[in-house]
Protein backbone atom coordinates (compact mmCIF):
# COMPACT_ATOMS: atom_id res chain seq x y z
CA UNK A 1 0.00 0.00 0.00
CA UNK A 2 1.39 3.40 -0.96
CA UNK A 3 1.55 6.29 1.48
CA UNK A 4 -1.20 8.11 -0.40
CA UNK A 5 -3.44 5.04 -0.20
CA UNK A 6 -2.74 4.65 3.51
CA UNK A 7 -3.54 8.34 4.14
CA UNK A 8 -6.78 8.00 2.18
CA UNK A 9 -7.73 5.01 4.34
CA UNK A 10 -6.98 6.94 7.53
CA UNK A 11 -9.05 9.91 6.30
CA UNK A 12 -11.98 7.63 5.51
CA UNK A 13 -11.77 5.90 8.90
CA UNK A 14 -11.74 9.27 10.70
CA UNK A 15 -14.97 10.24 8.92
CA UNK A 16 -16.78 7.29 10.46
CA UNK A 17 -15.43 7.89 13.98
CA UNK A 18 -16.71 11.45 14.29
CA UNK A 19 -20.27 12.42 15.05
CA UNK A 20 -21.83 14.29 12.10
CA UNK A 21 -22.29 17.43 14.22
CA UNK A 22 -18.63 17.46 15.27
CA UNK A 23 -17.51 16.80 11.71
CA UNK A 24 -19.63 19.73 10.48
CA UNK A 25 -17.98 22.05 13.02
CA UNK A 26 -14.52 20.81 12.04
CA UNK A 27 -15.16 21.25 8.31
CA UNK A 28 -16.63 24.72 8.86
CA UNK A 29 -13.51 25.69 10.86
CA UNK A 30 -11.25 24.41 8.09
CA UNK A 31 -13.22 26.40 5.50
CA UNK A 32 -12.96 29.52 7.69
CA UNK A 33 -9.19 29.12 7.98
CA UNK A 34 -8.79 28.66 4.23
CA UNK A 35 -10.99 31.71 3.55
CA UNK A 36 -8.86 33.80 5.93
CA UNK A 37 -5.87 33.50 3.57
CA UNK A 38 -3.72 31.79 6.17
CA UNK A 39 -2.68 29.07 3.72
CA UNK A 40 -0.93 31.64 1.53
CA UNK A 41 1.02 32.94 4.56
CA UNK A 42 2.31 29.56 5.78
CA UNK A 43 6.08 29.23 5.68
CA UNK A 44 7.38 26.84 3.06
CA UNK A 45 10.32 24.46 3.23
CA UNK A 46 13.52 26.45 2.94
CA UNK A 47 11.99 29.84 3.69
CA UNK A 48 13.96 31.80 6.30
CA UNK A 49 12.46 32.13 9.75
CA UNK A 50 12.15 35.63 11.19
CA UNK A 51 14.50 36.52 14.01
CA UNK A 52 13.02 35.93 17.46
CA UNK A 53 13.97 35.40 21.08
CA UNK A 54 12.03 32.88 23.15
CA UNK A 55 12.59 30.87 26.33
CA UNK A 56 13.88 27.34 25.92
CA UNK A 57 12.68 24.39 28.00
CA UNK A 58 14.93 25.55 30.87
CA UNK A 59 13.42 29.05 30.77
CA UNK A 60 16.58 30.67 29.35
CA UNK A 61 16.13 33.14 26.50
CA UNK A 62 17.40 31.86 23.17
CA UNK A 63 17.84 34.12 20.15
CA UNK A 64 17.56 32.69 16.64
CA UNK A 65 20.06 35.20 15.16
CA UNK A 66 22.61 34.23 17.85
CA UNK A 67 22.10 30.54 17.13
CA UNK A 68 22.40 31.12 13.37
CA UNK A 69 25.74 32.88 13.94
CA UNK A 70 27.08 29.59 15.35
CA UNK A 71 25.89 27.45 12.42
CA UNK A 72 22.81 25.74 10.99
CA UNK A 73 19.70 25.66 13.16
CA UNK A 74 16.87 23.13 13.31
CA UNK A 75 13.59 24.44 14.73
CA UNK A 76 11.15 22.04 16.30
CA UNK A 77 7.65 23.23 17.16
CA UNK A 78 5.29 21.45 19.48
CA UNK A 79 1.98 22.45 20.91
CA UNK A 80 1.06 22.13 24.55
CA UNK A 81 2.82 20.71 27.56
CA UNK A 82 4.19 17.21 27.66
Amino acid sequence: MTLEERLATIREQSRTRMAPEGRAVLLRSIDDLRASGIVQRVATVGSPAPGFTLPNVAGQLVSLPELRARGPVVLSFYRGLW
